[in-house]
């Protein structure tokens, strides 16, 4: 049986994905800060898992969680991730420093904590979810779009790094997907019509469609894959020119 460990997990993205494990055989660590909510959403999924409470920016609560889990995981999933709204120049110092200490830091450090257990076994495996807004960032969402991109960055790093030592290391890059945080915005009939329209597949994507792209990045026939950003979006990062008139 594979172990995965996926952290923001209580709810969201981050649930489906562990409930999506948990259906193909996979015992799934549920990582998140509320325990209420993660000992619950461990409940409902059912099957092997375990609930795991952790600020994934507390390298101590981390570890701990890693501890409890045992074994170290054959799957690391950096699914936590948070946002703040509004321009740059109008947002707190502390909005900047959340979102950095969540989005960056905090996979940082449970990709050191997993890889240490990793090099031991010879083998593993980390996604980190990154978003298109780190290919192409929308106004509007803080420091989000910029960890985003980082978090590209260094998934390509690892990859070098982590690669010799058995460990691939890549990233999938969800675009409007109406599950997790966009789920409310999406709630919105004419945002739901415009951003579908504004898609070459004229659709949005759903949970399915991130939960089959982990499934498939861990299997077998993904084992010659490594420091790739698997980019979920219906062709719309590609679709600058679509909505540029020629007159």
């Amino acid at each position: 049986m594979r172990r995965a460990i996926v952290t923001g997990a209580a709810a969201g993205l981050g649930a489906d994905m562990a409930e999506a494990l948990v259906a193909a055989g996979y015992h799934v660590g549920i990582m998140d800060l509320n325990q209420q909510q993660t000992e619950e959403t461990a409940a409902r999924i059912g099957g092997s898992t375990v609930p795991l409470v952790a600020n994934v920016s507390d390298p101590d609560a981390v570890q701990a969680a890693f501890n409890q889990f045992g074994e170290a995981p054959d799957l690391l999933i950096n699914n936590a991730g948070i946002v703040r709204f509004g321009p740059l120049h109008e947002q707190p110092i502390e909005d900047f420093r959340q979102v950095l200490e969540v989005n960056l830091l905090g996979a940082t450090i449970c990709s050191r904590i997993a890889v240490t257990g990793m090099i031991d076994r010879g083998s593993g495996h980390i996604i980190n979810i990154t978003s298109v807004n780190g290919i192409h960032p929308a106004p509007g969402v803080g420091l989000y779009a910029p960890t985003k991109a980082a978090l590209s960055s260094l998934t390509q790093l690892m990859s070098i790094e982590c690669g010799p030592l058995g460990i691939r290391v890549n990233a999938i890059a969800p675009g409007f997907i109406d599950a997790g945080m966009s789920k409310e915005i999406f709630k919105n009939p004419k945002v739901r019509e415009k951003r579908s329209s504004g898609v070459p597949l004229r659709a949005l994507g759903q949970a399915c469609d991130v939960t089959n792209a982990v499934l498939f990045l861990d299997s077998q026939g993904a084992q010659y894959i490594s420091g790739h950003e698997l980019v979920i979006d219906g062709g719309v990062t590609n679709s600058v020119f679509a909505h540029l008139p020629r007159e």
